[in-house]
C-alpha cells in the first residue's frame, strides 16, 4: 500500500471519529440537560403521569321480581369494526370471500346482498394507507350475535390480525320484559360525568344502592414499562329483589289494556297487593299513545295526589266507626234528596231516598247520609286531617318509588266555604290522595284492621351480604277486628247488596269481590305562559288540546273513575284499585274500572293463583304453568335463561278476526304476542328482545290460528 493510500484511510477514520465524537457530543448534551439541566422539570412530568388516576366504574345491580326473574339488568353490546391497514390483513382471500360474507350479513342483520357487498369493498376502492382502521361492519349487537358473525366466511379466519376485526364494547342497561311495570322499576340515564344513574323509578329512589362505589386507579412503573394500578377496587352495586309477580303483573296489564282500549279512555293505573304481606304484586299505568298506537307505560299515577271520589267514604265510616260515632249500624239515618250544608250549594245523591240504615251509606254511595253522619262531630279540616293521621293515613310509605307522595288534606279557616269545603272530604273531594294510600286503607280492611304497610322491595344481595326487608306496619291496627268485620260487610254489599252500586256488573259465582266504587269530575288547570312568547301553552307534550275553563272548577265532561276492593271475601288474599280517567263511551266505575279488578280476580282464580287448583276456565289451550307473556328458554341464550325463568307462550281467547297478519316488526316480543294473538294468530320463536322479521311477512293472509314466527335480536 502507497502513502497516498495510507492518507487517504487516514482521513476516512479522522472524519468517522469526528462525526461519532459530533453525535456523541449532542447526546451527551442532551443526557445532561434531561438529567442535570431540567431534571426537575422531567421529575414533574413523570410525576404528574403517575399520579393521573382512573376511575373505576361499579357494575350496576340488577332488579329483580320475586321469583328471581330480571327486571333490569345490565347487558354488554358491542361495535364490530375492521381494520383494513392492519398488517396481515388477507386482502385477496377477502375480495374472494365478498359474495358469500355478504349473503351470510343480509341473512343475519338485514338489508340485500348486494347492500353489503357494496358496502364491504368500499375500503378497498382507496390507496392502502388511506383506508380505514376503524370501518364499522355492525354495532348493538351481543355476545351470541357477535359469536354467530365470527363464522361468516373470511370473519372466521381465528387470528383477528388476519382479518382485521375490532371489537368495541358497552354496557347498558336493558329491561327484558320491555314495559312491564316500566315507570315503577324507572329507567337510568347518562349524566355530565359519565356516569349512569336512575332518573325516575326504583333505578332512581335506589340509586345509591344499585349504583355502588366507584374504585380508583393510577399508572405505576414496572421495570421498562407501566400498568394500572388500583388504589380503591370498585364496589359493585346491590341487586335488588322486588315484590313484583312476573305472572301477576302481566295480567293486570292486559286487563287494563282491554277496558282501557274499549273506553277510549285517556290513561288507566292498577295497583294489586298481597292483603297479608302488603306486597305490590303488580303496578301498572297506561295512556293513550299520542301516536295512535295503543296505550303505552306513561306516568305512575300510582304514587300521585288526586281526588279520590267515593271511594274515600268507606275511610270516612271507619274513623266513625273508630270514634263511636256510629253505635249500632242499623240505626237509621234521615237523608232525603238533597242537603245543604252550611249555606253551600246542595249536597245530592244520584239515586235519592228518604231514609237508610247506616250500613246502607256504602251500599248507595249516598253523599248526603256520609255528610250528615260525619259533619256534626267534626268542626276543621284540622280535625279531620288529625282523625286520618292518628291511623296513620298520612305518614310516608317509603316505597322507595321516586316521586312518590303523602295525601294531601288541604287546611281551612274558619269561613263559611272553609266548612263546606271540610263536608266535600268526607265524601272524596277538596283532598289529593295517590291511589296506593287509598288501597292501603281497604287492604287493612280485609286484613282484619292491621295497616300493613305496602312493600315494593323485599331484598339487597350483593357484596357478601342477602338482607331481608321485612313485613312492617304504618300502625299495628286502624279499627278493631269486629269494625273490620263491619266495614268488610258494608263493601261486599255494594257488589252484593240490593242497592249496590256494582251489583248489576261485578257479581260472579266463581270470585266474590268486595270494594266501593268512586266518581270525580276532573278540574280546570291554570294554563301556564311559554317563558320566551310570553303566550299561554294551550296544547300538552303531545300537541292534545288542554280542556280550557276557570281554574279549580269541575270538568264535568272528563271524570276519574275508580273501584277499590279485595277479594275473595271469604278469605281476602288480594286487594286492588283500579283507576281509569275520561272513558268515552259513559261508561260508570264499575263497568270500567270495576271490570277490570273483576277480570283480574277471575284470571288469577283460573290460573291456580288464589289457593285453588287450577282449571283453566278462563283459557284454552292453557299450559301446565301460568302463562307468561316475555320469552321462551333458547340454546342461544343460556347465560339468561337461568336468572330470567321464562316460559312458553299460549294464545289469548277472544280473539279479533283480521284480514292480514299484522305487522309487529320493531316491536318488543311481549307487544308482538299481544298483537299477534289478538288478531288470532299463535306465536312461535326464539330468544328474546325486539323482532327483526316475521313469517308470514305482514299483509299475508293466513288462516286464523296458523303460527306466526318471529326472529328476533337480543334487546
Amino acid at each position: 500500500m502507497n502513502t497516498k493510500d495510507e492518507f487517504r484511510n487516514l482521513m476516512r477514520y479522522i472524519v468517522l471519529v469526528v462525526i461519532i465524537g459530533f453525535f456523541s457530543f449532542f447526546i451527551m448534551k442532551e443526557v445532561f440537560s434531561t438529567t442535570i439541566t431540567h431534571k426537575a422539570d422531567w421529575d414533574n412530568k413523570a410525576d404528574s403521569v403517575l399520579m393521573k388516576r382512573k376511575i373505576l366504574y361499579p357494575t350496576r345491580g340488577d332488579i329483580l321480581a320475586c321469583d328471581g326473574s330480571v327486571l333490569a339488568t345490565n347487558i354488554t353490546y358491542y361495535t364490530v369494526r375492521v381494520d383494513y391497514r392492519s398488517q396481515r390483513f388477507m386482502e385477496e382471500r377477502y375480495k374472494m370471500a365478498l359474495d358469500s360474507l355478504s349473503d351470510s350479513m343480509a341473512t343475519y342483520f338485514g338489508k340485500t346482498k348486494e347492500y353489503w357487498k357494496e358496502y364491504l369493498k368500499k375500503p378497498l376502492e382507496k390507496p392502502k394507507e388511506k383506508r380505514s382502521r376503524c370501518y364499522k361492519i355492525v354495532g348493538n349487537i351481543s355476545y351470541t350475535e357477535y359469536q354467530k358473525l365470527r363464522t361468516f366466511p373470511f370473519f372466521n379466519i381465528p387470528n383477528r390480525n388476519k382479518c382485521g376485526l375490532v371489537l368495541d364494547s358497552k354496557m347498558r342497561r336493558r329491561n327484558p320484559y320491555g314495559e312491564m311495570a316500566l315507570r315503577s322499576i324507572g329507567l337510568v340515564g347518562e349524566d355530565k360525568k359519565g356516569e349512569i344513574h336512575g332518573v325516575w323509578g326504583l333505578e332512581r329512589d335506589l340509586d345509591s344502592l344499585l349504583y355502588g362505589k366507584p374504585g380508583v386507579a393510577r399508572i405505576v412503573p414496572v421495570n421498562r414499562n407501566t400498568l394500572n394500578w388500583t388504589d380503591t377496587p370498585a364496589v359493585d352495586g346491590y341487586t335488588i329483589k322486588t315484590t313484583i309477580d312476573i305472572n301477576m303483573q302481566d295480567i293486570v296489564e292486559n286487563e287494563l289494556n282491554k277496558v282501557l282500549a274499549d273506553t277510549k279512555a285517556d290513561w288507566g293505573v292498577a295497583i294489586l297487593m298481597d292483603v297479608a304481606t302488603g306486597d305490590i304484586r303488580a303496578i301498572s299505568n297506561l295512556e293513550m299513545d299520542p301516536q295512535g298506537n295503543g296505550y303505552i307505560e306513561g306516568m305512575n299515577r300510582a304514587i300521585l295526589g288526586f281526588e279520590p271520589g267515593s271511594v274515600m267514604k268507606p275511610i270516612s265510616m271507619l274513623i266513625a266507626l273508630d270514634k263511636g260515632w256510629v253505635k249500632n249500624p242499623n240505626d237509621i239515618i234521615v237523608s232525603g234528596n238533597r242537603y245543604k250544608y252550611a249555606n253551600g250549594p246542595a249536597i245530592s245523591d244520584c239515586s235519592p231516598v228518604a231514609s237508610m240504615p247506616i250500613w246502607e251509606i256504602i251500599e248507595r254511595s249516598s253523599n248526603v247520609a256520609m255528610t250528615k253522619l260525619m259533619m256534626p262531630h267534626i268542626d276543621s279540616a284540622a280535625m279531620f286531617k288529625h282523625y286520618l293521621k292518628e291511623i296513620g293515613f298520612l305518614d310516608p310509605m317509603n316505597l322507595h318509588i321516586a316521586g312518590e307522595r303523602i295525601p294531601r288534606i288541604r287546611d281551612v279557616g274558619n269561613s263559611n266555604w272553609d266548612f263546606i269545603d271540610v263536608s266535600r272530604m268526607t265524601y272524596g273531594y277538596t283532598t289529593q290522595i295517590p291511589p296506593i294510600y287509598t288501597l292501603s286503607i281497604y287492604n287493612a280492611i280485609a286484613n282484619g284492621g292491621r295497616y300493613v304497610r305496602p312493600r315494593f322491595v323485599t331484598n339487597l344481595i350483593g357484596n357478601g351480604v342477602d338482607s331481608i326487608i321485612p313485613v312492617s306496619y304504618m300502625k299495628d291496627r286502624i279499627c278493631s277486628e269486629k269494625n273490620a268485620e263491619i266495614l268488610k260487610e258494608m263493601l261486599t254489599r255494594v257488589v252484593w247488596g240490593e242497592h249496590g252500586t256494582a251489583r248489576r256488573v261485578l257479581r260472579n259465582d266463581v270470585v266474590k269481590i268486595a270494594g266501593k266504587t268512586g266518581t270525580c269530575y276532573a278540574t280546570y288547570e291554570k294554563l301556564k305562559q311559554d317563558k320566551e312568547t310570553g303566550q299561554l301553552i294551550t296544547k300538552d307534550i303531545y300537541g292534545r288540546d288542554i280542556p280550557q275553563g276557570t281554574p279549580g272548577h269541575y270538568d264535568k265532561d272528563r271524570k276519574r273513575l275508580s273501584f277499590c276492593g279485595f277479594f275473595p271475601v271469604e278469605n281476602p288474599q288480594y286487594s286492588c284499585f283500579v283507576m281509569i280517567f275520561h272513558p268515552k263511551n259513559g261508561v260508570g266505575a264499575a263497568a270500567s274500572s270495576g271490570v277490570v279488578l273483576k277480570e283480574i280476580a277471575l284470571k288469577m282464580y283460573s290460573r291456580g293463583m288464589l289457593g285453588n287448583e287450577s282449571d283453566y276456565r278462563a283459557e284454552k289451550n292453557a299450559p301446565s304453568r301460568p302463562i307468561l307473556y316475555a320469552t321462551q328458554s333458547s340454546s342461544k341464550h343460556s347465560n339468561l335463561k337461568e336468572g330470567l325463568s321464562m316460559g312458553k307462550i299460549a294464545r289469548l281467547p277472544d280473539v279479533t278476526k283480521t284480514s292480514g297478519v299484522p305487522s309487529v316488526k320493531g316491536l318488543g316480543l311481549r307487544e308482538a304476542i299481544v298483537a299477534l294473538e289478538t288478531a288470532g294468530y299463535n306465536v312461535d320463536f326464539d330468544g328474546m328482545g325486539y323482532v327483526v322479521a316475521q313469517t308470514p311477512v305482514a299483509g299475508d293472509i293466513a288462516p286464523q290460528g296458523s303460527c306466526v314466527k318471529l326472529k328476533l335480536t337480543e334487546f
